[in-house]
């Protein structure tokens, strides 16, 4: 079931990093309270990137038990592992090498130079997720206490483009992307079913290229054209931005004055 989303829009898009990082850090550190680890779903990009730096530098980062702490990724560049640019060699750079992790927890999607094809490597990531889901999750992944995507300005989200087949899947929960109409054309994904599954999705838009995007979004567009209106959470769905990318928005959903 959909959930309406919260919009939230910040000066500039610093102080919306450093606000996410803000809240992702109590965002984990509620939930290692109540069940004992937590679950996070990375986006790589721009905004993704920018909020990484920002939880890394965060005083309050040392709050998160980071042993306890499960990372996954919405999407991948399907290149060679070390590639600067996979998600997960950005996030690396980032955030993740300062901090210590379980390496066990952490789930990069397969790399291009390992055992597999792009549709072999979404099938193990598939399974990957669906080994990592109890029973309590009542589906093939488990229950990502925050899953965080960059919005496109094309309004694709992990790489789901526009009319593309990954947006319109509906069984699996991970595809190969051949084709993107962006660099590099082969990419891992996970699909909307399991982006939904999440307790809350967060979607981070900054700049005024994503400014129609967002308006978009949030204007009722199908999924299909617009595969971010597509996005929600279980419990919550939460629009990060900064003003410029709020600027198009209808004055309904972004009155000046909460600017």
């Amino acid at each position: 079931m959909s959930t309406a989303p919260q919009l939230v829009v910040h000066r500039d898009k610093e102080l919306m990093a450093q606000a996410a990082a803000a809240r992702l850090i109590t965002r984990i550190v509620d939930a290692q309270s109540a069940r004992g680890s937590a679950s996070v779903v990375l986006t790589g990009g721009r905004n993704g990137n920018g909020l990484l730096a920002a939880l890394s530098a965060a005083p309050a980062r040392d709050a998160v038990d980071w042993s306890r702490l499960d990372l996954w990724w919405g999407d991948e560049r399907f290149l060679p592992d070390g590639d600067p640019e996979r998600n997960h060699t950005q996030a690396r750079e980032a955030l993740l090498d300062s901090v210590p992790l379980d390496p066990a927890r952490v789930h990069p999607m397969p790399a291009s130079d390992g055992l597999y094809e792009a549709d072999a490597a979404a099938e193990s990531y598939a399974a990957e997720l669906a080994a990592a889901a109890g029973p309590e999750d009542h589906g093939p992944v488990p229950t990502f206490d925050v899953l965080m995507l960059g919005v496109g300005p094309d309004t694709h989200v992990a790489s789901l483009f526009p009319e593309s087949p990954a947006v319109r899947e509906t069984e699996r929960t991970v595809v190969g992307v051949h084709g993107a109409p962006k660099p590099p054309p082969t990419r891992v994904s996970l699909t909307l079913p399991a982006i939904r599954s999440a307790r809350e999705v967060w979607l981070l838009a900054a700049g005024e290229d994503k400014a129609k995007a967002a308006a978009i979004a949030l204007s009722g567009a199908g999924e299909v054209q617009a595969p971010a209106a597509g996005a929600y959470g279980r419990a919550r769905t939460l629009w990060l931005l900064d003003a410029a990318a709020a600027s198009q928005l209808p004055r309904d959903l972004y009155p000046p004055a909460s600017a």
